[in-house]
Order: C-alpha cells, then structure tokens, then sequence
C-alpha cells in the first residue's frame, strides 16, 4: 500500500457536522459549529486477493440441483440437496372403515387402507442453461437412524451422503428437461403454471406412511415426530449430467388414496395428502466447485464466484491513513470503488452479484452463524451499480478508525508495541467482500418512515465475476478534518 497525494486545504465551518464520522476513538468527531475546520484529501493504493470460500452457512429458501461449467472461468459446480417434509399438527387421513382399497378378488371395498400413488414435484423459479438439456435425476430416501438434526448448522460443503443408509439405492430416477415437453404449451404460458420435476415414487413409500398413520397417529401430532418415526425425507442428485442447474423453491410430497362418504354408501372420493419442504423444517443444498485453485492463485484480478466459491480479500491502509502529516487529523470520509471487468460476449454467462457485504475478515464467521445484519462501524453492504459497472462504499470511516483503536488499546494492555501486536494479528486490517443477499423493513423514527435492514446472507444463486484488483492496486480516497484553535 502506498500513498498517493495530499489534496490541498479548504475552510468549512458547518457541513462537516452533516457528513463527519461520528467516532470517539481515533481522534474522530464531529467539532462545534464555531469552530474553523481545514479539510484536506488524501489518495491511498489498497491491496486485494482472491480467498476460496470453502463452505457457508446453508441459510436459504431455495435448494439448487444440477451440474453446470461456468463459461468464462471453465469452473465446474455441482448441486445436489436433502429436504425434510413439513406436516400440520394432529393432522389426519379419513377415518379407517371410510378407506377404499382393493380387495383380492380386485373389487373395490370400505375398510381398506390403500395407497394409489405417490409421486414428488420439484417447484424452480428459475433455472440456468438449455431449455432442452436432458439431466437424469435420482432419489433416494433418507435413514431414521441418522437424522438431520434441527438444532444443528449445516454449512453448504456437508455431505449429504451421510444421512443415508450405508446401503442405499436409488428410489426412483427420471430424465427430464427444464422444459417439459409433457405439459401443453397452453398451460405452460398460463400465469398460474409453475414449472416443476415430477418423479413418480414406488407406491409402496406411500403406503407405509399410511400404514404408519393407523398404528400410531401420535407420529402425526408435528414435523420432529413425523420426521423421526415415519419419512425422514428425501436426497435429489443428478448424475452424468451437465448444463443445467435448478433453484427448487418448493418440494411437494403427494399422496393419492380414496374414501368413502360417510352418509352415502356409494360414493368415493378421491383424496390428496400433500407434505411440503417448506422452511419450518431442514432443506440443505451441498454444493462442490471445482478448478477453483487457478482462479484464486491469478493475480492479475480477483473474483467474485457464488455459490460458496470465491470471494475478495482486501487489506485497508490504515497505518498509513493516520499517520505523518495526518497523525492528528480526523477522518470525515473514506470511499473505495471496485470495478467489474465486462464479461465475453455468451449466452449462459453466470450472473453478477447484486449486494457485497464488507466485513472484517475476522468477524465473518460470527456475522453469518448469528444471523448479524450491516452496522456500518465494522460491517457495510452495498448494491452493484450497472450504470458505473461497479461497486461503492461510500464511507468506512467509522471501520477505519475501530481498527486502528483496537490495535492501539490491543497493544497497550499487552504491553507490546502496535507493531508486534498487528503481527501477531496479521487479519487486523483485513476485509472480506462476499456477495449477499438483503432484505429491509419500514419502521417509524422520529415520526418518519426509514428502512431497516432485517437480514443479510450469503448468495447462494450462480454469480461470476472478475474485479479490478491483485496485482493492479486499487485507489481510496480519505477526507480529513481538522481543528484549528484560534
């Protein structure tokens, strides 16, 4: 990191009251309005890296499910994922002697407890690559003897493989496309279709939750019994298949049986018990990105890959922003810009993340396991601006300053110098940028409206871009202020 320039001194006396860094440490604060303040800018050069994600906290609403290669970086990613299924409390089927099933003789009798079908349908919003690619899907059952547990953090690199019998075979498989050439076009292009997978089950599955419900409704009473004593779930993964990945929003588990009318002896009926994925119990997707290694190690650029691939490095200069000429001064602002490089020219380019979180590099894992959202001291989001091709964050000055308070404080009840403390933290200084998704909420403050963001977490949808940075260093600019006494 190097120091670029000093701006030249200008006289304000009340804006800086508006825009300063409202900070006790560091010589930071906001001065009286009578009193003078000479403002004066600095530019700083900043390092950035590439750092592998590994893994992240599989907090998400959507599941993804395929295998793609991302065309511009030629790195594979896989998806495959496990989903429990959700049952209302106390519920119900008809009552025993109303069942209709088939005797032996084939005829159709009251008293019958029988399973018709059972079949699951996988709901995706979206979905990326051809329309016609064909991918075979497999589905297996998950093991009551190894149970996703709802008070355990399941991380996006788990193998899902382990909640599974030690012999387990597929269920059931099927070929399909993401368009499906078996629904008519009509009702595709209708606003209520929602594309989905449908796989039939052996209708044996079905019958033994059925039979289960008989013996012993107290499974039924909610989701953790449900789950522990009658269907734990189930694993989807593809296999020999590229070019298509899949955001299930939602899986159904349907089950198909009839019963009879209770005052009229003749009537059947046909009855639909449907359990859902929904986020009341576990969904957990595993994903595994490969050839991620050459990508990290380029040091021309650094880059951005989601889901749980790639994210930025970047060691802020702040020994260098408080001290010589600027020992005394306080910081009102400091901005940093990084800039995408534009994409080839391609059809099935991933996407470009739309919010990056700033947080301290040794933060990160508290800030997403207790589900943290952006303070602006030592945490800050901000959103992709496609008219710049770039991302802002318009003032870290509050950051700037914790860090360097913390090394000092740090450092003196150690009773060893700043230097041998930030050696011995070496990540004192450091940022991670991850890709995020946001959400806000209105509350009223002051009898005004204002946003709140409510909740921050790692994008898990299929981004990939290139920065400006590694071995091109990357400008911040920094605003001082100072205090002139009369």
């Amino acid at each position: 990191m190097r120091y670029i320039h000093q701006g030249t001194t200008v006289w304000i006396a009340t804006m800086l009251a508006l825009t300063a860094c409202d900070d006790n440490t560091a010589s930071l604060g906001i001065y009286p309005e009578s009193d003078g303040l000479t403002q004066s800018t600095a530019i700083y050069e900043l390092t950035t890296r590439s750092v592998p994600m590994d893994s992240v906290v599989a907090y998400s609403m959507v599941n993804y499910l395929g295998n793609i290669t991302d065309p511009e970086t030629g790195a594979d990613i896989s998806a495959d994922f496990a989903a429990q299924f959700y049952t209302l409390e106390n519920y119900k089927f008809p009552p025993k002697n109303l069942m209709v099933g088939n005797a032996d003789d084939g005829t159709s009798k009251r008293g019958i407890v029988q399973c018709d079908s059972c079949e699951v349908r996988l709901y995706f919003d979206s979905y990326y690559g051809d329309a016609n690619n064909p991918m075979k899907l497999e589905v297996y059952e998950l093991s009551k003897e190894s149970i996703m547990n709802e008070d355990s953090v399941y991380y996006t690199n788990v193998d899902l493989t382990q909640f599974l019998s030690a012999d387990a075979r597929p269920i059931a498989s099927r070929i399909f496309t993401p368009k499906d050439y078996n629904v008519p076009t009509i009702t595709q292009n209708n606003a209520s279709y929602t594309p989905n997978v449908r796989i039939v089950l052996p209708r044996e599955v079905g019958q033994r939750i059925m039979d289960k419900f008989y013996e012993n409704p107290e499974y039924f009473k909610d989701s953790y019994h449900f789950i522990r004593n009658v269907f734990p779930g189930l694993y989807f993964k593809t296999s020999n298949s590229n070019g298509t990945m899949l955001a299930v929003y939602v899986g159904a588990f349907n089950l198909y049986y009839r019963f009879g009318d209770e005052h009229v002896e003749d009537t059947v009926y046909s009855g639909l018990t449907r359990f859902a994925a929904t986020p009341e119990v576990i969904q957990s997707t595993h994903f595994d990105n490969q050839d991620l290694d050459q990508l990290v190690a380029d040091p021309t650029c650094t880059y951005l890959k989601t889901p749980a691939g790639i994210c930025t490095e970047m060691t802020l200069p702040i020994d260098q922003a408080f001290s010589g000429v600027h020992a005394t001064d306080s910081i009102s602002m400091a901005s940093v810009t990084l800039t995408r490089y534009n994409k080839p020219q391609d059809t099935y380019q991933l996407g470009t993340p739309s919010e990056l979180l700033m947080v301290r590099k040794k933060d990160v894992h508290e800030f997403f396991l207790n589900h943290k959202v952006a303070n602006n001291r030592t945490s800050y989001t901000t959103a992709f601006d496609a008219s710049r091709n770039s991302y802002t964050f318009n003032n870290i000055c509050r950051l700037m300053a914790f860090c360097k308070h913390e090394k000092m404080a740090a450092a003196k009840e150690a009773g060893i110098t700043e230097e041998e403390w930030a050696a011995q933290n070496p990540d004192w200084n450091k940022v991670l940028l991850i890709p995020v998704v946001t959400s806000s909420h209105s509350v009223e403050l002051n009898g005004a409206a204002a946003t709140v963001q409510s909740s921050v977490s790692h994008d898990l949808s299929l981004n990939s871009i290139r920065l400006v940075g590694g071995t091109t260093p990357i400008k911040m600019q920094v605003v001082y202020s100072k205090f002139h006494q009369e």
